[in-house]
């Protein structure tokens, strides 16, 4: 069996947004926002544990840029920040990538616990208090 090529490693030059000595960023191809955005690093790491300090200041100054193009094109009232680190956390590129998901007043019904519903479950706490 051959393992799939990593799609960030292949990423073409034509999608890339930003770019730094470490890292990249891009708008995801299955965005579920306008402005969904995924920083990467240049290096094939899985883990963001795995970056060293300059890959992590680089990936921070690109989520940055991110933020102000969403917030330039978008306008959204919030951003939800989320890395998915490993495959019981849902990672399915091996490749670490931070999301950048703007967000918009009644985009869902109620955002409260935002990434809390990765567990849904557990994610009503509010409801759940005595």
């Amino acid at each position: 069996m051959t393992s799939s090529p990593c799609p960030f490693c292949e990423i073409s030059e034509s999608r890339i947004v930003g770019q730094n000595e470490h890292a990249f960023w891009i708008y995801d191809g299955f965005p579920v926002s306008p402005g969904h955005s995924l920083v990467i690093p240049k290096r094939h790491i899985g883990s963001f544990f795995d970056a060293t300090k300059d890959e992590r200041e680089c990936l921070f100054a690109l989520l940055d840029d991110a933020r102000a193009a969403a917030n330039s094109f978008y306008r959204p009232d919030g951003l939800n920040i989320g890395i998915n680190d490993g495959p019981a956390a849902g990672q399915t590129v091996p490749h670490l990538h931070i999301h950048l998901i703007p967000r918009f007043v009644d985009d869902v019904a109620d955002p409260r616990g935002g990434i809390r519903w990765v567990i849904p479950a557990k994610a009503d706490y509010w409801s759940q208090r005595d």
